[in-house]
């Protein structure tokens, strides 16, 4: 209250009594509370202490430190004398003393509450700014709605930004630590020790690192907290692993408490932490409206929308009367019709000028007199209708449409066209000149001369030069335009009238004179038609409310071509025998004085301007000392209907009134192209009362209802009238959407009118000429108030007091967000009055509003100057975000900032609004700084599901689906059966004896065959071949090894036969062979620990591996990444002696150990599990049966062969089963993409295995070659079954795509299908030659992430396909199981898949041997049902479907759907989400991604990208992923870091490494091109 701090006792008497009766009028009810507080604050207003108090809150635990701030000094003041373009801009260019204080008071609001935003990370090699000279700066000029629109809150936001901002630390924070180094440019914020700033009353400010710290004390090494969840931090003892590795840790259970809820272990004072932290601190401030409720029921669908407030200003007054306008008057000597004007002028008055013309430099060029301007256009018109064509073929007929071209700077030429289309009768389209094949909007001037028939196209031989040829001299064919032919109008080419010939010149009628063009919001440009008697109507309202008089003379700077350029300085002027005098848009912007010096020359009285004309004319009038506007009597402003031109108005005439301009000249004016001149000022006399101001209040308008503003000045609009409505006109006001009901007077609506002077339609679109130009307003009650047809003038506004009308915006430039309507003009005023000066162009900044997720978000484009620093453009995209929210009460979506001059423009230098939306919507925008504000404006997004406690257990699940009739969700495999005695191998339980009866019974036969890049085998391997070397290894491994039975052996190979070999020498030998992927010679930093931390944590005793590979590890570039003195001894097996061991090992019992399978998860986990010999061959025996392997069939295997299938596939299964294996390592793809095809051809292959890594390459290398690979020769017809082996859902896109690729190579569309195994198990399924294909269903991604399955039709919206994984080996059972309770699902159900078969895995092998883990992840019970069963679980989600088609064995068969890791998904709004459905959004959103991963991070959804494009389209990636993600998922994104191609990790089976990608961003080691946090 304003009494505090006020001593009673020392306000004077006077005041004290004035209280007291204050106090009376209270207490008797006279006068409401809150009237008595405003009446007692007046009074005590000038005796309040005047002490700036800030309040700052400080959170618990943040100590106050009595050190001085860094940022008290004194505030600097804005330097005055800036550098600025010519023309001499002043700063108070921008004044108004209207809304003073608005902008500054808003951020002023934001002081106590202040946060600072994480600044966007950029590369330096991104978008480096070219140097200034190369720069042209941009036009400055646009069109009018910009204009005025800033110097009303200029002054108010700077002053309010000095208070709140006085110095850059307030938003970009110094990094008091040393912050990380890396390429990215801004490392400015970083965490530091705590501490307050000492608060300096007489500044008032304070630092804003006390708030992004305030949440928790961080020491520099902690982990940042988790700010979003209430769960206490635990950090577990953990393995100390090499920096960045994809390893993270050795089993599953310690990833899930050590790995998942921190932030891996990455110390605080990485950059990318504290900005996440800060984007957390910013986001944790309540939103303003809250979010509704929201049923998590399938049903609803959308969103539902917010209830309205009951505190909404609702119209209170009467149904608006429509308002006529004065009677238009009947003047003897006015012409029957336009063209008889000109007649009777050009015989009378043949030496009157009509035109004068201006040079560029702006001097007088020509003079066309009213004679001349007569003769010349009855020589076009003859030649028009008599010398085109033959005489019995002519092109042109009266009442054809011609275009009329031509340039801004030659208003003779036009006249001339125009007129003489008049006399001919042919109807002209004046439309701009175009510049380029890519000019803005040239497509929609194609379907404005489409849909008015234009075959013919008027210009002048200067202008056709100038227009863009082909190569051979053709004119261009513009996209989207018709076929034209092009007629040069230049007097030398026109021919003289016979005698006989006269023009035809009716009394004007209805028929269409001209046709003006008119761009909608869309874009879409239309041509509205205007007929003679409109035109001639409309000259005479105008000459009666201007009250123009004969011979008088006019200076007109607006454009010739259209509206009331048009109207006033090319037809009222000839009807009133007017000089007019053109100063085309050329001159201005050479010289702004240049109208202003022609008005002073030419004694003019009457001026055509914009807002900007006034702007330019100020701007540089101060070289000018002695112009005299006193002849004026009427400066027409055009855009007086911007309610942002009151302020230009107001500056001019401060400024000019000293040379004679008197206030009642200026006249604003209303008009849009279907009504044409709505409302004009009328000049008034001198001395008599000026015309009124009203001062509404933003809040109302936003509701459409008028209130005037008296609480809050911040949020006020003030508007000038722009006088009566025209002569002869009805106006009323009707709702803007919806039927055309009258509005009350207190409410905003759209301005309809009804007159004889307006256009008649839309040429050629029948359907919108209804809805415009026939409405027919209702009253309140629905019923029509009279017959008589109104237009709709896409104005909005209102009537206020003595019938003068006010507008307070376009239909075009209104954003409707959630139910409140904003005007684009009112936010570019408040964008731009945000100190514009040092980051961006004025009057280059486009505001238009976008539909995503249910309602319209705005986005705000501008201009970036050359010079400006990122630091410059974020703060000040930073403060426009907090002035429009303080203000206009939005939040803003996005803000981009271009590079100068890259804005589409309109012919006249304004920002193309409708082309910039396009590029906004399609990414081509290629903005240079990007901020996104998702997190603020979208409030109707569901609420987060709180997750039930169950209250059913299992048991009555279980029930529950019996009595539903509905079976359990389970599937199984054929029996694998009794061994058959026949087959001699089957009597080896083990396959090293397996490998020994193959080499004694079939010595020759070849069991590998391995390929290089040509195609050529390098090596093969026969039975006793395979056995030999084994020995050798065998032998080796005892002499020199000194290996004891069951010690571990690390093979270390290039995929190929050596592995295979060393394998068996190590099974001979009883020891335990561990495959691990050779380090990368290129990359051994990166590779190499991955090879160190499996070689560890298997205590392997020796190490086999090849001469190469032996000196890359003894090498110093080794020594460097890994300590390589510690490694166990290494033995190369390249040139062993022929040696035999002297015994052959056979282990015991079948449950030993066979080998160990070391794998790292697409979670960042190394994983290794333990394989029994048991369990190696009942894997073997289910593949043989499932793909009917026997020893005469050859498999191609392009696969890497060092964990899972892939290894069972490459090394074991042709031992076991004695088919021929052909080994493509898929190292070789890279050097010749064709080689596993062509393999497949060449030895007619049957069956094949891949991986996703192997389709994909073939997929996007080969797949523009596939007649190129016909013309070699390759046939895939021959294949069967192409299995692509993987341990993830079917990649169901990539599989179609490469099956339609190559299918004009005879590969079969039902050749192509996937495998599933996990760590647990192996192979799980496989789609072999026996069973049914394998079927697709479609899911509804809703329930989905409801853990609930809900199948629907293809093409249903929000569907995700997803293909059975193949069909279940034999000897394998599967159950789907609800991970929580542990109970049996029904079919269709989503749950964890368990897994019961003789192959499965017999358990983790790690360090620790924690028991607990076994036990649950391999050797676990169901809680209910049937509970003796030990199954093994694999983490994996999914469900088991009964289809319709039928197994081998004649029952129906039950598919298994797999879903995603358990261990990948990301819980986020209380619902689970599989990265691949973001991922697959992401990856369609935009053209130049390349790959995309997501993770979260507190909370946060991070998007990374992989830009395939130029570095110039980084930023256009951020809206679209935020869009799509939005849109599709229902989510906010986070953070999007845009990368190279290649930076996303992925693992040799083609699955991407999120958690490794989670930690180099989180550690900074991404080297981004881009990381923006969404705020």
């Amino acid at each position: 209250m304003a009494d505090r701090g006020v001593d009673l006792a020392a306000v004077p008497k006077g005041v004290r009594e004035q209280l007291a009766e204050l106090e009376l009028e209270l207490s008797e009810g006279d006068i409401t509370q809150k009237g008595y507080e405003k009446k007692r604050a007046k009074l005590l207003c000038p005796y309040v202490p005047q002490t700036h108090n800030v309040d700052i809150q400080l959170t618990p635990g943040v100590a106050s430190d009595p050190t001085p701030s860094p940022n008290t000094g004194p505030t600097p003041a804005p330097r005055q004398h800036r550098v600025h373009r010519s023309g001499g801009a002043r700063d108070d260019r921008y004044r108004s003393d209207i809304h003073t204080e608005a902008v500054q008071a808003a951020l002023a609001r934001h002081r106590e509450e202040k946060m600072a935003l994480p600044m966007p990370t950029k590369r330096r090699s991104a978008f480096a700014q070219s140097p200034a000279e190369h720069c042209t700066p941009p036009d400055t000029s646009s069109t009018s709605e910009d204009e005025g629109s800033l110097r009303r809150r200029q002054a108010a936001i700077s002053a309010m930004l000095a208070q709140n901002l006085q110095s850059p630390e307030y938003w970009i924070n110094r990094s008091v630590q040393s912050s990380s180094t890396s390429s990215s440019a801004s490392s400015t914020l970083s965490h530091g020790e705590s501490k307050t700033q000492n608060h300096n009353h007489s500044q008032g400010q304070t630092s804003a690192l006390a708030d992004v710290l305030a949440h928790t004390r961080i020491e520099s090494s902690s982990v940042p907290p988790d700010v979003t969840s209430s769960v206490p931090q635990e950090r577990n003892s953990r393995v100390d692993l090499p920096p960045n590795i994809a390893v993270k840790g050795m089993s599953r259970g310690q990833s899930r408490s050590s790995m998942m809820d921190t932030a891996g272990g990455v110390p605080v004072h990485s950059r990318v932490s504290t900005k996440i932290q800060q984007l957390l601190n910013t986001l944790k401030r309540p939103k303003r409206p809250p979010l509704s409720e929201f049923f998590l029921d399938d049903s609803e669908e959308i969103v539902e929308v917010p209830q309205p407030d009951p505190n909404t200003p609702r119209p209170e007054g009467r149904q608006i009367i429509p308002v006529k306008g004065e009677p238009l008057g009947v003047v003897s000597n006015w012409p029957p019709a336009l063209q008889a004007a000109l007649a009777r002028w050009g015989a009378t008055q043949a030496k009157s000028p009509a035109l004068t013309t201006l040079d560029i430099t702006g001097k007088p060029l020509y003079t066309l007199t009213y004679g001349k301007l007569w003769s010349r256009s009855l020589k076009l018109a003859y030649t028009l209708l008599n010398k085109l064509g033959t005489k019995n073929e002519p092109v042109l007929k009266p009442g054809d449409r011609v275009a009329l071209v031509y340039p801004n700077s030659d208003p003779g030429m036009f006249w001339v066209a125009f007129y003489g289309c008049l006399l001919a009768e042919v109807i002209p389209v004046p439309i701009e000149v175009p510049l380029s094949q890519k000019d803005a909007g040239s497509q929609q001037i194609g379907f404005l001369l489409g849909s008015c028939g234009v075959g013919l196209a008027l210009t002048s031989e200067v202008c056709l030069k100038g227009l863009p040829k082909t190569p051979n001299g053709e004119i261009m064919q513009f996209k989207g335009w018709p076929r034209l032919k092009w007629v040069v109008t230049d007097t030398k080419y026109l021919t003289k009238p016979s005698k006989d010939w006269q023009p035809h010149i009716p009394t004007a009628n209805t028929d269409t004179a001209y046709i003006e063009y008119k761009a909608s919001k869309e874009g879409t440009v239309m041509g509205v038609a205007v007929s003679k008697i409109s035109m001639l109507t409309h000259c005479q309202a105008l000459t009666q409310a201007c009250n123009y008089c004969e011979g008088e003379t006019l200076v007109n700077v607006l454009d010739f071509k259209k509206d009331t350029g048009l109207w006033h300085g090319v037809l009222t002027s000839v009807m009133n025998r007017i000089h007019t005098i053109s100063v085309p848009y050329a001159v201005m912007k050479a010289c702004p004085l240049s109208w202003v010096q022609r008005v002073h020359v030419h004694k003019a009285r009457v001026a055509l301007v914009k807002c900007r004309d006034l702007h330019w004319a100020m701007m540089a009038h101060k070289d000018q000392k002695d112009t005299n506007l006193s002849s004026l009597r009427m400066l027409i402003v055009a855009d007086g209907a911007n309610p942002w031109s009151v302020s230009s108005c107001d500056a001019f005439l401060n400024v000019f009134q000293s040379h004679g301009l008197k206030p009642e000249m200026i006249c604003p004016c209303a008009s849009s192209p279907e009504a044409m001149t709505v409302a004009i000022r009328r000049p008034g006399a001198h001395g008599a009362p000026l015309p009124a101001r009203a001062i509404l209040s933003m809040a109302g308008l936003s509701h459409s209802v008028i209130r005037v503003n008296t609480e809050d000045k911040n949020s006020a609009l003030t508007v000038q009238d722009v006088g009566h409505v025209m002569p002869g006109a009805l106006m009323c006001i009707v709702k803007p959407d919806g039927p055309p009901m009258l509005c009350k007077t207190d409410e905003i609506g759209e301005i309809v009118l009804n007159s004889r002077a307006g256009g008649t339609m839309y040429y050629g679109l029948p359907g919108m000429t209804k809805n415009t130009f026939e409405v027919i307003p209702v009253n309140s009650g629905g019923t029509p108030i009279g017959e008589v047809p109104f237009t709709r003038t896409g104005l909005l506004g209102f009537v206020g007091p003595g019938s003068l009308v006010f507008v307070v915006g376009k239909i075009e430039g209104l954003l409707s967000v959630s139910a409140r309507r904003h005007n684009a003009d009112d936010l570019v005023a408040t964008a731009l009055a945000v100190e514009p000066v040092k980051t961006v162009y004025r009057g280059r900044i486009a505001v238009f509003s976008i539909t995503v997720f249910y309602d319209e978000r705005i986005v705000i484009v501008a201009e970036q100057r050359p010079d400006a620093s990122e630091e410059d453009s974020f703060q000040w995209m930073s403060r426009v975000l907090q002035a429009i929210d303080s203000i206009h009460q939005v939040g803003l979506y996005c803000l981009a900032l271009v590079p100068a001059n890259t804005l589409p423009k309109t012919p006249l230098g304004g920002i193309h609004v409708s082309e910039t939306k396009q590029r906004f919507l399609d990414g081509s925008l290629h903005p240079c700084n990007i901020l996104m504000c998702p997190h603020t404006c979208v409030t109707n997004l569901p609420k987060p599901r709180q997750k039930q406690p169950v209250g059913v257990g299992p048991a009555s699940i279980m029930v529950g689906n019996l009595v539903a009739g509905k079976r359990t969700a389970q599937a199984a495999g054929r029996d694998l059966g009794l061994l058959d005695d026949q087959e001699q191998s089957r009597k080896h339980q083990f396959l090293s004896e397996a490998l020994q009866w193959r080499a004694q019974n079939d010595s020759d036969h070849v069991l590998y065959m391995l390929l290089n890049a040509k195609g050529v085998a390098v090596s093969t391997a026969t039975c006793s071949q395979l056995h030999k070397r084994a020995e050798k290894i065998t032998a080796a491994l005892l002499e020199r090894g000194g290996i004891n039975t069951g010690d571990n052996v690390v093979l270390l190979y290039p995929p190929g036969i050596d592995l295979i070999a060393s394998f068996y020498g190590c099974l001979y030998a009883g020891c335990i062979p561990v495959t691990v992927r050779p380090p990368h010679p290129q990359n051994l930093a990166a590779t190499l620990p991955t090879v160190r931390m499996i070689i560890d944590v298997s205590k392997a005793a020796c190490i086999l591996t090849t001469q190469t590979l032996m000196k890359i590890l003894r090498s110093k570039e080794a020594a460097a990444s890994v300590n390589v003195k510690t490694l166990p001894n290494i033995i190369d097996t390249d040139d062993l002696p022929r040696k035999r061991p002297p015994h052959i090992y056979k282990p015991p019992t079948a449950e030993m150990l066979a080998y160990l399978d070391f794998s790292v998860s697409t979670t960042g986990m190394l994983t290794g599990v333990k394989i029994s010999h048991s369990a190696v061959s009942a894997l073997c025996r289910s593949l043989k049966l499932q793909c009917e392997l026997y020893s005469s069939r050859q498999i191609a295997i392009c696969l890497d062969p060092y964990c899972g299938l892939g290894f069972v596939l490459w090394c074991l299964s042709s031992v076991y089963s004695g088919h021929q294996s052909i080994l493509i390592p898929p190292m070789e793809l890279e050097t010749s993409l064709p080689l596993w095809l062509s393999t497949l051809s060449q030895y007619k292959i049957r069956d094949t295995f891949c991986s996703y890594s192997v389709m994909e390459i073939c997929t996007k290398g080969l797949g523009t070659q596939t007649e190129a690979l016909k013309v070699r020769g390759v046939n895939l017809s021959c294949v069967r079954s192409c299995v692509v082996i993987a341990e993830e859902r079917p990649r169901l896109a990539l599989t179609q795509s490469f099956s339609k690729l190559f299918k004009d190579l005879g590969l079969s569309p039902r050749a192509v299908s996937t495998a599933f195994g996990a760590r647990v198990n192996l192979a799980i399924c496989l789609q072999g030659t026996a069973g049914p294909d394998p079927s697709t269903v479609y899911v509804d991604m809703k329930s989905l992430r409801h853990d609930r399955v809900r199948l629907v039709e293809r093409g249903a919206p929000q569907s995700l396909p997803l293909m059975e994984s193949g069909t279940i080996l034999p000897g394998v059972r599967v159950i789907i199981v609800n991970p929580e309770t542990r109970g049996p699902l029904g079919d269709s159900h989503l749950g964890e898949i368990w897994v019961n078969s003789p192959h499965n895995t017999s358990g983790y092998y790690t360090i620790y041997g924690e028991e607990s883990l076994q036990a649950d992840h391999f050797n676990t019970r169901l809680s209910v049902g049937e509970t003796e069963t030990l199954w093994a679980r694999t983490g994996y989600l999914g469900f088991v479907k009964r289809t319709e088609l039928l197994d081998a064995s004649g029952d129906r068969h039950d598919a298994l759907f797999v879903v995603g890791s358990l261990d990948e998904t990301l819980e986020l709004r209380g619902l689970r989400y599989h990265p691949i459905d973001i991922e697959t959004s992401v990856s369609r959103s935009h053209r130049s991604i390349a790959e995309s991963a997501v993770f979260t991070w507190t909370n946060l959804l991070v998007v990374v990208v992989e830009l395939s494009g130029s570095e110039i389209e980084a930023l256009d990636l951020v809206p679209q992923v935020t869009n799509v993600v939005l849109k599709e998922h229902h989510l906010i994104v986070g953070v999007v870091v845009i990368v190279d191609p290649g930076v996303i990790p992925i693992n040799s089976r083609g699955e991407k490494q999120r958690m490794h990608l989670r930690d180099s961003f989180l550690a900074d080691q991404l080297d981004p091109i881009y990381v923006a946090y969404n705020m």
